[in-house]
């Protein structure tokens, strides 16, 4: 069962002539893993600063920074990184020369041994980072040696070469997050299992529309790769018809070769000895932590992928239990005078954010930021029945006022146009004084954090910290 899916022929390395793009973290790795192996590596980066030069300590690597729009002269093989587009200068110039263009990903499958460790991969726009987290921690439960890489923590090539040297046959299992950027560049990786969560409109400017972004994700669906299907999620289904073998998971009754809920069970119809009679106990809803609807989905998939890896049912349960949510994603911060407050930061696109407003009845909500395009009419309207008020932020809050003024006229808004380092004390306190006793003062933005902070962590962070200045917690 537990079989890899053959690697490709393995190229030679030694004296080959290979640029890596990016000196961010997969990159650094990347070059590391290749030098090693004996090719002539040059990474370079657009950025040159002395905080980045002294994160690079890597011998028999060329570092060129400065110039990310060059391709160095000889080059044979360019190695990018996730976030560089494909018009970017230094890919379109390989590209018009014929160069190969691969992703670190892509890469770390062409470095894998004759006895490498089998991939169970999830991709989608949201909860994929939980998903991977609840499939090692299962996957643990049961015994395996296993780590969750790739769009989150240590990145596959690491988990794969090691060194450079290794061959990735310290671990029985990995599980593998993987982004639609990352696919992009890759081409033969072939997971065991895999599946596709969800997908809504992300991205949309690297991809340029949403149809190539769901063919970006659809790769995982590789042939040979068993597809674990959201059937709950249109695209997830549609892209799941080209799959050779699949099974499903569901919020609702499972069918045969379906995991899903029973009353207040998760339960598995689809690795039973007979799927049409028998459903085999998972876990209970009180195992699923933080419990909101789209994280029930989460633990389905997660299940779905550790079933399919043949873990027992016991181990299941038991990594549900031994999962630690990451933090910025519906994390209750505090609750003072029967008002909750909540943290989820990481909602940066309309389809988590509707995930998150969905599993509480009535909300004070904390919204803003860079909305990249995105069209908010449809959330701000399926949730306006369950708002207290709205305390809106950010570059984009206009945007979101339009859309509240349209499909929740009486819902009170506070606009907060600040953006100096105590906005976030402002804009909690507006929410608490609007707050009742049984509300969720939740902060699920929509937008990216770019606009104000550094990243979402920092935006969740000062949410927090307000929170707790104001509770005295």
């Amino acid at each position: 069962m537990t079989e890899a899916h053959p690697s490709p022929e393995q190229p030679g390395w030694n004296g080959r002539s290979v640029c890596v793009a990016g000196a961010g973290i997969s990159g650094q790795a990347a070059a590391r893993v290749l030098a090693a192996r004996g090719a002539v590596v040059t990474l370079v980066d657009a950025r040159d600063d002395e905080a980045l030069r002294a994160k690079i300590a890597l011998p028999g690597v060329t570092v060129r920074l400065g110039d990310g729009d060059t391709l160095p002269a000889g080059t044979d093989l360019v190695v990018t990184s996730p976030g560089w587009r494909p018009d970017a200068p230094l890919l379109a110039a390989a590209a018009e020369a014929g160069v190969e263009i691969v992703g670190e990903v892509e890469l770390a499958w062409r470095l894998r041994g004759p006895h490498a460790a089998p991939w169970l991969a999830i991709t989608g726009t949201d909860g994929k980072t939980t998903v991977v987290r609840m499939l090692a921690c299962m996957l643990a439960a049961a015994g395996h040696r296993t780590i969750a890489v790739g769009n989150v923590g240590t990145p596959i090539v690491e988990a794969v070469a090691g060194d450079g040297t290794g061959s990735g046959e310290g671990y029985d299992v990995l599980a593998v997050e993987l982004s639609s950027f990352q696919l992009h560049w890759s081409s033969s990786v072939r997971p065991y299992a895999a599946t596709i969560l969800n997908v809504a409109p992300d991205h949309i400017d690297w991809h340029g529309s949403l149809e190539a972004y769901a063919a970006d994700k659809a790769k995982i669906f590789a042939p040979g790769t068993l597809a674990v299907v959201n059937v709950d999620d249109e695209w997830s289904v549609r892209l799941g018809e080209r799959a050779e073998r699949s099974v499903g998971f569901t919020l609702g009754s499972p069918r045969a070769g379906q995991l899903g809920l029973v009353e207040d069970l998760l339960v598995d119809r689809a690795f039973t000895a007979d799927p049409v009679r028998e459903a085999a106990e998972l876990a209970e809803l009180t195992d699923v932590r933080p419990y909101a609807p789209h994280n029930v989905a989460n633990a389905l998939a997660a299940a779905a992928l550790a079933r399919a890896f043949g873990v027992s049912t016991d181990a299941v349960r038991d990594g549900l239990r031994a999962f630690t949510p990451d933090p910025h994603r519906i994390e209750l911060i505090a609750t003072h005078r029967d008002v909750a407050y909540v943290n989820d930061s990481k909602a940066t696109n309309p389809h988590a954010a509707a995930a998150s407003l969905a599993a509480y009845r009535s909300i004070v909500w904390i919204a803003g930021g860079l909305l990249k395009g995105a069209d908010v009419e449809e959330l701000v309207r399926s949730c306006a029945d369950r708002l207290r008020g709205v305390v809106l932020m950010g570059r984009d809050r206009v945007q979101l006022a339009t859309a509240l003024a349209r499909h929740a006229p009486n819902v009170p808004v506070v606009d907060v146009a600040d953006t100096d380092t105590g906005a976030m004390d402002r804009i909690v306190g507006a929410a608490a004084a609007m707050a009742r006793p049984g509300d969720t003062v939740l902060l699920a933005p929509v937008g990216a954090s770019f606009d104000m902070f550094a990243g979402y962590p920092a935006r969740g962070e000062a949410f927090a910290a307000a929170v707790r200045r104001l509770t005295g917690s």
